[in-house]
């Protein structure tokens, strides 16, 4: 999995890196009308269009019996229940495009997560730090877990304001630091004269940022593709930089970014499936 955040969060960065100094609501809307052609094109390839044609005009067929019928109960529940049964054939037949669609669409989320979902710090802005070690496998309780020798490296840019915080109920260690000058960073977790890199990223602009390097796992990588996962061998778990949470104006109210990707890129679907010939 990390090979392939390796070659996709270049890619991403490269892509968006037209609408950095724009508002998020422009970048967004480009990115959903790309994946809006995506899907479009993959559920025109992967599905059976005739057959999904055929059961909308049979779904259609029985509404309009429905309403011809009104009077007629009989006629009214059989109608309801063949809409049912076209229904659930719909679904099936929808179900394989949307297997092919799933894999790549969780692979954008993730990406755009990290370029949208967070704002940068500001010149001036103090943050938190927090590194934390795996468990201590001789480590009889929480109260006995020994301090460890962690220590914090930061360059120019950064400037770390307190000493380590140590937790041992949650074998932590934390460091407010502050944002000095604009760009990206890095700073250094030195244990056991081994040292462990963290960007950190002072902008307001649309770019990426990593909250948290964690140690290798599929799923660590799948949740956080921002940045290459810790070596194998490093005695930390993960290393994280507490980046406040971003969001949307959408004519003044604030959204998340995927509710409006979302909702973009189904308005986008509907609009465009008449010009790419596209059963849905």
């Amino acid at each position: 999995m990390s090979s392939v955040n390796a070659v996709l969060r270049p890619i991403f960065e490269l892509l968006l890196s037209p609408f950095r100094g724009l508002p998020s609501i422009i970048g967004l809307a480009v990115v959903s009308l790309v994946t809006a052609i995506a899907m479009l094109l993959i559920f025109k390839k992967t599905s059976n269009q005739k057959a999904i044609a055929a059961v909308k005009r049979r779904i259609h067929a029985c509404l309009f019996e429905i309403r011809l019928f009104n009077d007629d109960l009989r006629a009214i529940l059989r109608a309801q229940a063949e809409i049912l049964r076209h229904n659930l054939t719909y679904l099936r037949l929808s179900a394989v495009p949307m297997l092919w669609t799933i894999p790549p669409f969780v692979l954008v989320i993730a990406q755009l997560q990290f370029h949208y979902g967070y704002q940068g710090l500001e010149i001036g802005e103090p943050t938190l730090l927090k590194v934390v070690l795996p468990n201590g496998e001789n480590d009889a309780s929480w109260e006995e877990a020994p301090r460890p020798g962690l220590a914090l490296r930061a360059p120019d840019g950064i400037r770390v304001e307190t000493p380590g915080l140590w937790i041992p109920s949650r074998r932590e260690m934390d460091w407010r630091i502050r944002a000095g000058s604009p760009g990206d960073h890095t700073v250094e977790v030195v244990l056991d004269g081994q040292s462990y890199s963290k960007t950190v990223t002072v902008s307001n602009e649309v770019t990426l940022r990593s909250p948290s390097r964690l140690s290798r796992g599929f799923l660590n990588q799948l949740l956080y593709p921002a940045e290459a996962p810790l070596p194998a061998e490093s005695p930390i778990r993960s290393i994280s930089v507490a980046y406040p949470e971003a969001s949307v104006s959408v004519l003044g109210w604030p959204l998340h970014w995927m509710i409006v990707y979302f909702v973009l890129a189904i308005v986008f679907a509907f609009a465009l499936r008449n010009v790419f010939k596209v059963q849905m």
